[in-house]
């Protein structure tokens, strides 16, 4: 796998080092940056190959070749985040990010046939290798194991509470941008959450939701 751009290949050596088979670089570097890169080993391409890599993605010059394998998990935590249909990589790259820099413990994926992780990874500047991350067919089957575990299943969506119930056991669900929780997915959740607005703006970008509300739910406020 190929991961590109500067920020997640610089994460990826200084965090797994262990894991990059090579370096391949599409820019004049000086000697500090060159130091950055020592210990792997480091081929130098031309742009038009960086291009045709990174499907004319931003790659910034860098790249790295790296081996890795997504683990399976088991659905445990304390504080889980589960995604309805949210399937714009951006997104969903923005979001491992945000939960795993603010501490969920496990973040669901459901929705997608096929997660694309080296995009995931990029995307996320990294985040997606340290985050515990599932990929999940069917969210309902997935809610009704929560419940039988015991977890507060908390939605976000219009008309709720602003501050969650305090409950060591929770999960959060964030439907989409478009169309929100289904109404299945409703139906067996225990509260909702909502983000107030101060002005007549119905709605945030779902990752930046996602974060807010992940940081009530770590914090409890």
């Amino acid at each position: 796998m190929t991961i590109y751009g500067k920020r997640v290949v610089e994460y990826i050596i200084k965090k797994h080092p262990d894991i990059v088979r090579e370096i391949l670089i599409a820019k004049k570097l000086n000697k500090t940056e060159l130091k950055n890169f020592r210990n792997f080993k480091v081929n130098f391409i031309d742009n038009k190959l960086a291009q045709k890599i990174a499907h004319n993605g931003n790659h910034q010059g860098y790249f790295a070749k790296i081996d890795f394998t997504p683990k399976k998990w088991d659905i445990s935590g304390d504080k889980i985040l589960i995604l309805e249909n949210v399937t714009d990589m951006g997104n969903l790259g923005a979001i491992t990010r945000s939960a795993y820099a603010l501490g969920m413990d496990l973040l669901i994926i459901t929705g997608i046939k096929e997660l694309k992780w080296d995009r995931l990874i990029r995307t996320s500047a990294g985040a997606a290798i340290d985050m515990r991350i599932i990929v999940s067919n069917n969210i309902l089957d997935t809610l009704n194991i929560l419940k039988t575990k015991n977890y507060s299943l908390l939605g976000a969506d219009f008309g709720g509470k602003c501050k969650p119930g305090i409950n060591k056991k929770t999960a959060l669900i964030m439907g989409n941008e478009g169309e929100g929780l289904s109404k299945r997915v409703k139906e067996k959740i225990d509260e909702i959450l909502t983000i107030d607005m101060k002005r007549d703006f119905d709605s945030l970008n779902v990752s930046v939701a996602a974060a807010i509300l992940i940081d009530r739910i770590i914090n409890e406020c």
